[in-house]
Protein backbone atom coordinates (compact mmCIF):
# COMPACT_ATOMS: atom_id res chain seq x y z
CA UNK A 1 0.00 0.00 0.00
CA UNK A 2 3.12 2.20 1.36
CA UNK A 3 3.92 1.44 -2.45
CA UNK A 4 1.17 3.09 -4.46
CA UNK A 5 1.00 6.08 -2.38
CA UNK A 6 4.61 6.50 -3.19
CA UNK A 7 3.99 5.61 -7.06
CA UNK A 8 0.92 8.62 -6.60
CA UNK A 9 3.48 11.11 -5.11
CA UNK A 10 5.98 10.26 -7.70
CA UNK A 11 3.37 11.04 -10.43
CA UNK A 12 2.32 14.52 -8.83
CA UNK A 13 3.93 18.01 -10.35
CA UNK A 14 5.62 20.44 -7.30
CA UNK A 15 4.08 23.85 -8.55
CA UNK A 16 5.56 25.64 -5.86
CA UNK A 17 8.91 26.31 -7.67
CA UNK A 18 6.71 27.12 -10.49
CA UNK A 19 4.88 29.11 -8.74
CA UNK A 20 8.36 31.28 -7.07
CA UNK A 21 10.04 31.03 -10.43
CA UNK A 22 6.86 32.91 -12.18
CA UNK A 23 5.84 35.41 -9.64
CA UNK A 24 9.30 36.85 -8.75
CA UNK A 25 9.57 38.40 -12.72
CA UNK A 26 6.29 39.39 -12.33
CA UNK A 27 6.76 41.09 -9.31
CA UNK A 28 10.09 43.29 -10.31
CA UNK A 29 8.70 44.42 -13.71
CA UNK A 30 5.66 45.40 -11.92
CA UNK A 31 8.03 47.28 -9.17
CA UNK A 32 10.14 48.66 -12.14
CA UNK A 33 6.64 50.10 -14.01
CA UNK A 34 5.63 51.75 -10.71
CA UNK A 35 8.38 53.23 -9.97
CA UNK A 36 9.02 54.92 -13.71
CA UNK A 37 5.37 56.07 -13.38
CA UNK A 38 6.42 58.00 -10.48
CA UNK A 39 9.77 59.34 -11.61
CA UNK A 40 7.65 60.47 -14.89
CA UNK A 41 5.18 61.90 -12.63
CA UNK A 42 7.31 63.90 -10.56
CA UNK A 43 9.64 65.18 -13.47
CA UNK A 44 5.99 66.27 -15.35
CA UNK A 45 5.64 68.18 -12.23
CA UNK A 46 8.68 69.96 -11.67
CA UNK A 47 9.32 71.04 -15.48
CA UNK A 48 5.51 72.23 -15.47
CA UNK A 49 5.84 74.22 -12.05
CA UNK A 50 8.99 76.14 -13.76
CA UNK A 51 7.27 77.14 -16.72
CA UNK A 52 3.85 78.20 -15.03
CA UNK A 53 5.75 80.15 -12.35
CA UNK A 54 4.94 83.92 -12.89
CA UNK A 55 7.75 86.47 -13.53
CA UNK A 56 7.66 89.76 -12.09
CA UNK A 57 9.19 92.74 -11.38
CA UNK A 58 10.42 93.58 -8.08
CA UNK A 59 12.39 96.45 -6.00
CA UNK A 60 14.44 96.48 -3.22
CA UNK A 61 13.71 98.75 -0.45
CA UNK A 62 16.04 100.98 0.78
CA UNK A 63 16.38 103.03 3.71
CA UNK A 64 14.17 106.49 3.72
CA UNK A 65 16.92 108.63 5.04
CA UNK A 66 19.72 106.90 2.95
CA UNK A 67 17.38 107.63 -0.26
CA UNK A 68 17.47 110.50 -2.95
CA UNK A 69 14.04 110.39 -4.27
CA UNK A 70 11.14 112.19 -4.69
CA UNK A 71 9.34 111.43 -1.26
CA UNK A 72 10.68 115.03 -0.43
CA UNK A 73 9.58 116.30 -3.34
CA UNK A 74 7.40 119.34 -3.33
CA UNK A 75 5.70 118.87 -6.49
CA UNK A 76 5.65 116.48 -9.24
CA UNK A 77 5.12 117.56 -13.01
CA UNK A 78 5.43 115.41 -16.45
CA UNK A 79 7.04 116.24 -19.63
CA UNK A 80 9.62 115.52 -22.04
CA UNK A 81 13.06 115.21 -22.91
CA UNK A 82 13.89 117.46 -25.61
CA UNK A 83 17.68 118.84 -26.99
CA UNK A 84 18.69 121.94 -26.99
CA UNK A 85 20.72 121.23 -29.96
CA UNK A 86 18.96 119.98 -33.05
CA UNK A 87 18.96 120.66 -36.33
CA UNK A 88 17.81 119.77 -40.04
CA UNK A 89 20.55 120.14 -42.51
CA UNK A 90 20.11 121.05 -45.57
CA UNK A 91 21.52 123.08 -48.57
CA UNK A 92 22.20 126.43 -49.45
CA UNK A 93 20.92 125.87 -52.89
CA UNK A 94 18.81 124.09 -54.78
CA UNK A 95 20.46 120.99 -56.45
CA UNK A 96 20.24 117.74 -57.39
CA UNK A 97 21.42 114.95 -54.42
CA UNK A 98 24.24 112.65 -56.14
CA UNK A 99 25.41 110.96 -52.82
CA UNK A 100 24.09 110.56 -49.00
CA UNK A 101 26.85 109.63 -46.63
CA UNK A 102 24.65 109.29 -43.49
CA UNK A 103 22.41 106.61 -42.11
CA UNK A 104 20.05 106.77 -38.91
CA UNK A 105 21.86 106.12 -35.74
CA UNK A 106 25.29 106.95 -36.77
CA UNK A 107 27.65 109.62 -34.85
CA UNK A 108 28.97 112.23 -37.38
CA UNK A 109 32.03 114.87 -36.43
CA UNK A 110 31.52 118.72 -36.65
CA UNK A 111 32.59 119.77 -40.38
CA UNK A 112 31.47 116.09 -41.99
CA UNK A 113 30.37 115.85 -45.20
CA UNK A 114 26.57 114.36 -44.98
CA UNK A 115 25.71 114.57 -48.89
CA UNK A 116 27.11 115.18 -52.11
CA UNK A 117 24.92 117.17 -54.50
CA UNK A 118 25.11 117.77 -58.39
CA UNK A 119 27.82 120.11 -58.94
CA UNK A 120 28.58 119.66 -62.92
CA UNK A 121 27.27 123.43 -63.95
CA UNK A 122 28.85 124.86 -60.95
CA UNK A 123 32.09 123.47 -61.56
CA UNK A 124 31.86 124.29 -65.06
CA UNK A 125 30.98 128.34 -64.18
CA UNK A 126 33.90 128.10 -61.99
CA UNK A 127 36.57 126.92 -65.26
CA UNK A 128 34.68 129.56 -66.84
CA UNK A 129 35.88 131.68 -64.21
CA UNK A 130 39.26 130.78 -63.83
CA UNK A 131 39.92 131.65 -67.84
CA UNK A 132 38.45 135.09 -67.60
CA UNK A 133 40.18 135.91 -64.42
CA UNK A 134 43.50 134.43 -66.69
CA UNK A 135 42.44 136.32 -69.89
CA UNK A 136 41.96 139.59 -67.79
CA UNK A 137 45.44 138.92 -65.58
CA UNK A 138 47.15 138.69 -69.69
CA UNK A 139 45.78 142.17 -70.62
CA UNK A 140 46.33 143.56 -67.22
CA UNK A 141 50.07 142.43 -67.50
CA UNK A 142 50.28 144.15 -70.74
CA UNK A 143 48.33 147.18 -70.20
CA UNK A 144 51.47 147.51 -67.21
CA UNK A 145 54.28 147.34 -69.54
CA UNK A 146 52.59 149.87 -72.42
CA UNK A 147 51.71 152.17 -69.38
CA UNK A 148 55.49 152.17 -68.13
CA UNK A 149 56.36 153.77 -72.06
CA UNK A 150 53.78 156.23 -71.58
CA UNK A 151 51.81 153.91 -74.94
CA UNK A 152 49.04 153.83 -72.56
CA UNK A 153 47.09 155.64 -70.27
CA UNK A 154 46.32 155.41 -67.02
CA UNK A 155 43.00 155.62 -67.17
CA UNK A 156 43.48 151.90 -69.31
CA UNK A 157 45.14 150.51 -66.92
CA UNK A 158 42.95 151.15 -63.83
CA UNK A 159 40.70 149.74 -66.07
CA UNK A 160 42.23 146.47 -66.57
CA UNK A 161 43.13 146.68 -62.96
CA UNK A 162 39.34 146.80 -61.76
CA UNK A 163 38.92 144.27 -63.93
CA UNK A 164 41.31 141.31 -62.59
CA UNK A 165 39.63 142.68 -59.10
CA UNK A 166 36.15 141.80 -59.84
CA UNK A 167 37.07 138.29 -61.85
CA UNK A 168 38.81 137.42 -58.48
CA UNK A 169 35.53 138.02 -56.52
CA UNK A 170 33.67 136.03 -59.08
CA UNK A 171 36.59 133.49 -58.82
CA UNK A 172 35.77 133.08 -55.08
CA UNK A 173 32.34 133.38 -55.39
CA UNK A 174 32.12 130.18 -57.98
CA UNK A 175 34.48 128.35 -55.40
CA UNK A 176 32.04 129.08 -52.56
CA UNK A 177 29.07 127.65 -54.69
CA UNK A 178 31.10 124.40 -55.35
CA UNK A 179 31.42 123.82 -51.41
CA UNK A 180 28.32 124.62 -50.93
CA UNK A 181 27.19 121.18 -53.05
CA UNK A 182 28.60 119.54 -50.21
CA UNK A 183 26.65 119.80 -47.53
CA UNK A 184 28.56 119.29 -44.15
CA UNK A 185 27.54 118.47 -40.46
CA UNK A 186 26.98 122.00 -38.02
CA UNK A 187 27.71 120.46 -35.35
CA UNK A 188 29.10 117.23 -33.27
CA UNK A 189 25.97 114.56 -32.77
CA UNK A 190 23.66 111.21 -33.68
CA UNK A 191 21.55 111.58 -37.18
CA UNK A 192 18.06 110.54 -35.71
CA UNK A 193 16.38 111.23 -39.22
CA UNK A 194 17.71 110.42 -43.03
CA UNK A 195 15.05 112.53 -44.94
CA UNK A 196 16.82 112.28 -48.71
CA UNK A 197 17.76 109.81 -51.03
CA UNK A 198 19.98 110.26 -54.29
CA UNK A 199 18.32 111.26 -57.25
CA UNK A 200 16.17 113.50 -55.14
CA UNK A 201 16.18 117.18 -54.70
CA UNK A 202 16.94 119.42 -52.15
CA UNK A 203 15.87 123.26 -51.35
CA UNK A 204 16.47 125.59 -48.62
CA UNK A 205 12.40 126.23 -49.17
CA UNK A 206 9.81 124.22 -49.16
CA UNK A 207 8.74 123.72 -52.95
CA UNK A 208 4.65 123.62 -53.63
CA UNK A 209 5.00 120.55 -55.32
CA UNK A 210 5.72 118.39 -52.63
CA UNK A 211 8.70 116.43 -54.27
CA UNK A 212 11.52 118.74 -53.24
CA UNK A 213 13.35 117.86 -49.78
CA UNK A 214 14.03 120.57 -47.87
CA UNK A 215 16.63 118.39 -45.63
CA UNK A 216 18.96 116.01 -46.14
CA UNK A 217 18.74 114.69 -42.32
CA UNK A 218 18.20 115.70 -38.34
CA UNK A 219 21.28 115.46 -36.14
CA UNK A 220 20.79 115.67 -32.69
CA UNK A 221 23.63 116.52 -29.54
CA UNK A 222 22.86 114.16 -27.06
CA UNK A 223 25.17 116.03 -24.45
CA UNK A 224 22.40 118.95 -24.56
CA UNK A 225 19.55 116.88 -23.62
CA UNK A 226 17.44 118.18 -21.33
CA UNK A 227 13.26 117.90 -19.81
CA UNK A 228 10.72 120.53 -20.46
CA UNK A 229 7.75 119.98 -18.24
CA UNK A 230 4.47 122.15 -18.25
CA UNK A 231 4.10 123.60 -14.19
CA UNK A 232 0.64 125.01 -13.49
CA UNK A 233 0.82 128.44 -12.88
CA UNK A 234 -0.82 128.15 -8.77
CA UNK A 235 2.15 126.10 -8.01
CA UNK A 236 4.96 127.80 -9.97
CA UNK A 237 6.39 129.65 -6.78
CA UNK A 238 7.34 126.14 -5.52
CA UNK A 239 9.83 125.81 -8.32
CA UNK A 240 13.06 128.47 -8.79
CA UNK A 241 16.41 128.32 -10.72
CA UNK A 242 19.15 125.73 -9.72
CA UNK A 243 16.55 123.69 -7.44
CA UNK A 244 17.59 120.16 -6.96
CA UNK A 245 14.82 117.48 -8.84
CA UNK A 246 14.74 114.13 -9.74
CA UNK A 247 13.87 113.10 -12.82
CA UNK A 248 12.40 109.15 -13.93
CA UNK A 249 11.51 108.30 -17.00
CA UNK A 250 8.43 106.05 -18.11
CA UNK A 251 10.63 103.78 -19.47
CA UNK A 252 12.54 103.60 -16.41
CA UNK A 253 10.77 104.44 -13.58
CA UNK A 254 12.66 102.68 -11.10
CA UNK A 255 16.00 105.26 -12.43
CA UNK A 256 16.13 108.20 -10.36
CA UNK A 257 18.20 110.83 -12.39
CA UNK A 258 19.73 113.53 -10.24
CA UNK A 259 18.68 116.92 -11.95
CA UNK A 260 18.30 120.24 -11.04
CA UNK A 261 16.64 123.49 -12.84
CA UNK A 262 17.94 125.15 -15.42
CA UNK A 263 15.32 128.50 -16.38
CA UNK A 264 11.84 128.92 -15.81
CA UNK A 265 10.78 130.23 -19.20
CA UNK A 266 8.98 133.79 -18.54
CA UNK A 267 5.29 133.28 -19.97
CA UNK A 268 2.45 131.36 -19.57
CA UNK A 269 0.41 129.08 -21.77
CA UNK A 270 -3.12 131.07 -21.37
CA UNK A 271 -4.81 127.89 -22.84
CA UNK A 272 -3.65 125.48 -20.52
CA UNK A 273 -2.48 127.58 -17.33
CA UNK A 274 0.99 127.02 -17.10
CA UNK A 275 4.29 127.56 -17.30
CA UNK A 276 7.14 126.13 -19.06
CA UNK A 277 10.33 124.69 -17.16
CA UNK A 278 13.63 123.61 -18.26
CA UNK A 279 15.35 120.77 -16.20
CA UNK A 280 19.07 119.68 -16.58
CA UNK A 281 20.10 116.53 -16.20
CA UNK A 282 22.96 115.69 -13.94
CA UNK A 283 23.63 112.39 -15.07
CA UNK A 284 24.50 111.67 -18.74
CA UNK A 285 23.30 108.50 -20.24
CA UNK A 286 22.92 106.57 -23.70
CA UNK A 287 19.47 105.54 -22.84
CA UNK A 288 17.93 108.87 -22.66
CA UNK A 289 16.50 109.60 -26.22
CA UNK A 290 14.46 112.97 -27.13
CA UNK A 291 10.93 113.06 -26.85
CA UNK A 292 10.69 109.90 -23.98
CA UNK A 293 7.91 110.94 -21.44
CA UNK A 294 9.26 112.01 -17.70
CA UNK A 295 8.75 112.66 -14.42
CA UNK A 296 10.12 115.21 -12.73
CA UNK A 297 9.82 115.83 -8.91
CA UNK A 298 11.06 119.03 -7.34
CA UNK A 299 12.72 118.40 -4.06
CA UNK A 300 12.90 120.88 -1.09
CA UNK A 301 15.74 123.34 -1.07
CA UNK A 302 19.13 121.62 0.12
CA UNK A 303 20.61 123.10 3.52
CA UNK A 304 23.98 123.34 4.74
CA UNK A 305 22.84 121.60 8.49
CA UNK A 306 22.60 117.81 9.07
CA UNK A 307 19.45 116.54 7.39
CA UNK A 308 16.54 115.26 9.72
CA UNK A 309 16.66 111.72 10.51
CA UNK A 310 13.88 109.59 8.65
CA UNK A 311 12.61 106.63 9.58
CA UNK A 312 11.20 103.67 7.44
CA UNK A 313 12.01 102.57 3.72
CA UNK A 314 10.98 103.72 0.19
CA UNK A 315 9.48 101.40 -2.61
CA UNK A 316 7.66 103.06 -5.74
CA UNK A 317 4.02 104.09 -5.14
CA UNK A 318 2.97 101.70 -7.98
CA UNK A 319 3.61 98.66 -5.58
CA UNK A 320 1.02 99.79 -3.23
CA UNK A 321 -2.23 97.67 -3.50
CA UNK A 322 -5.17 99.84 -2.20
CA UNK A 323 -8.26 98.05 -0.47
CA UNK A 324 -10.89 100.03 1.31
CA UNK A 325 -8.29 102.08 3.67
CA UNK A 326 -6.12 99.46 4.09
CA UNK A 327 -2.65 98.88 1.96
CA UNK A 328 -0.80 95.52 1.12
CA UNK A 329 2.34 95.64 -0.80
CA UNK A 330 3.48 91.74 -1.97
CA UNK A 331 6.79 90.65 -0.70
CA UNK A 332 8.75 88.30 -1.89
CA UNK A 333 10.42 86.07 0.59
CA UNK A 334 11.51 82.50 -0.48
CA UNK A 335 10.58 83.06 -4.21
CA UNK A 336 7.11 83.39 -2.38
CA UNK A 337 4.56 86.82 -2.36
CA UNK A 338 3.39 87.44 1.01
CA UNK A 339 0.50 90.14 1.07
CA UNK A 340 1.81 92.03 3.68
CA UNK A 341 -0.02 95.21 5.63
CA UNK A 342 1.52 98.16 5.60
CA UNK A 343 1.45 101.82 6.93
CA UNK A 344 2.12 104.67 4.87
CA UNK A 345 4.41 107.97 6.08
CA UNK A 346 4.44 109.96 2.95
CA UNK A 347 4.42 109.46 -0.78
CA UNK A 348 4.23 111.21 -4.12
CA UNK A 349 3.74 110.02 -7.46
CA UNK A 350 7.24 107.77 -8.18
CA UNK A 351 7.86 107.25 -4.84
CA UNK A 352 6.47 106.44 -1.10
CA UNK A 353 8.08 106.23 2.67
CA UNK A 354 6.76 102.73 4.66
CA UNK A 355 6.64 103.07 8.25
CA UNK A 356 5.93 99.77 9.21
CA UNK A 357 5.23 96.57 7.63
CA UNK A 358 8.23 96.14 4.81
CA UNK A 359 12.00 96.18 5.82
CA UNK A 360 15.43 97.69 4.61
CA UNK A 361 16.44 94.58 1.70
CA UNK A 362 13.16 93.26 1.14
CA UNK A 363 12.05 92.83 -2.15
CA UNK A 364 8.48 93.91 -3.45
CA UNK A 365 6.37 93.55 -6.21
CA UNK A 366 6.48 97.00 -8.30
CA UNK A 367 3.45 95.71 -10.53
CA UNK A 368 1.22 94.05 -8.69
CA UNK A 369 -2.08 92.93 -11.01
CA UNK A 370 -4.69 90.41 -9.95
CA UNK A 371 -2.80 87.46 -11.21
CA UNK A 372 -0.60 87.19 -7.89
CA UNK A 373 -1.90 85.52 -5.00
CA UNK A 374 -1.09 85.00 -1.56
CA UNK A 375 1.64 82.13 -1.19
CA UNK A 376 1.67 82.18 -4.78
CA UNK A 377 5.80 80.71 -6.07
CA UNK A 378 7.13 83.41 -8.44
CA UNK A 379 10.22 84.35 -10.28
CA UNK A 380 12.04 87.65 -10.24
CA UNK A 381 12.62 89.10 -13.23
Amino acid sequence: MNDKKDLLNDLKIDRSESNDSEQSPLSKIIIIVVISVLVLAVTKFIFLSEDELLEVTAYKAKPANQSNNSAASVLDASGYVTARMQATVSSKLTGKVLEVYIEEGMFVEKGQILAQLDDSSVQAELNFAKTQLKEAQRIFNRTLELRKDNLASQASLDAAESQVDGLKARLDISRQVVADMQIRAPFSGVVINKAAQPGEMISPVSAGGGFTRTGIGTIVDMSSLEVEVDVNESYINRVQPGQPAITNLNAYPNWDISSEVIAIIPTADRNKATVKVRIGLLEKDERVLPDMGAKVSFLKEQVTEAPEEINGVMIPSSAIIKEDDLSYVFVIKNGLIIKTKIAIGSSSSNFSRLIDGVEVGDNVVTDPNNELQNGQEVLIK
